[in-house]
């Protein structure tokens, strides 16, 4: 099963198990994101990423500089360990992570969980790739990526036993749009992915896809 069916499996659960009242606040939230034209503000193929660098979730420096030395870089932004839709995209990505490293790359995911949950996240789900922590969302904003949750969002995370403050170590409440990029050794992006809809994800494929030809075009 593709990761784009589990994702739609679950949106089907949850839109049985959640109130239609939460769901209604829930729209009218990514409506609002929507609006803010992410996918046309933040970086695309073509672009050249930020030189970075981040801890893991062992809170050891990871830069982006060095990963790219060795060959090109697979960039996953997810929103937190919270995140059920998160949690199977980060689980898909273990699963395609020897196709992955096959064409000689290296595959990072980034969210703006504090480096402990970061780790809770990577053991979780049984992650053998670096998790790493942008603390303050810096890197997704360079990115173009970051939005604020609303605040009449917030009882709703609450009721589900979400704490998004606990997890990121703030009051800021800002988040990064799901995104996956494939960066080449010259650090430009080759492929990318940008979705308000935190529900959708790129399959995995694509991503092999998109590193296949990369390998091709050396």
């Amino acid at each position: 099963m593709s990761l784009t069916q589990d994702l739609a499996n679950l949106a089907a659960q949850n839109a049985e198990q959640i109130p239609q009242e939460a769901q209604a606040v829930m729209a009218r939230a990514g409506n609002e994101i929507a609006q803010l034209k992410i996918e046309d503000k933040s970086l695309k193929t073509g672009d050249r990423i930020p030189d970075f660098t981040l801890n893991n979730a062992l809170n050891s420096s990871i830069s982006a500089a060095d990963l790219l030395k060795d060959g090109p870089l697979v960039i996953a932004f997810y929103r937190g360990g919270w995140c059920p839709y998160c949690n199977l995209e980060l689980r898909a990505l273990q699963q395609a992570l020897p196709e992955i490293e096959e064409q000689g790359a290296k595959l990072i995911a980034i969210s703006p969980e504090t480096p402990d949950n970061s780790l809770t996240t990577q053991e979780k789900n049984e992650l053998s790739f670096e998790v790493l922590s942008d603390v303050g969302n810096q890197v997704a904003r360079q990115f173009g990526l970051v939005f604020t949750l609303p605040q009449y969002l917030l009882p709703i995370y609450q009721s589900f036993g979400i704490d998004v403050a606990a997890h990121n170590g703030d009051e800021n409440f800002e988040l990064p749009v799901p995104a996956t990029y494939v960066v080449n050794t010259q650090g430009q992006i080759v492929h990318h992915f940008v979705n308000v809809d935190y529900k959708q994800r790129e399959n995995p494929e694509n991503i092999v896809a998109a590193l296949k030809q990369l390998k091709v075009a050396a």
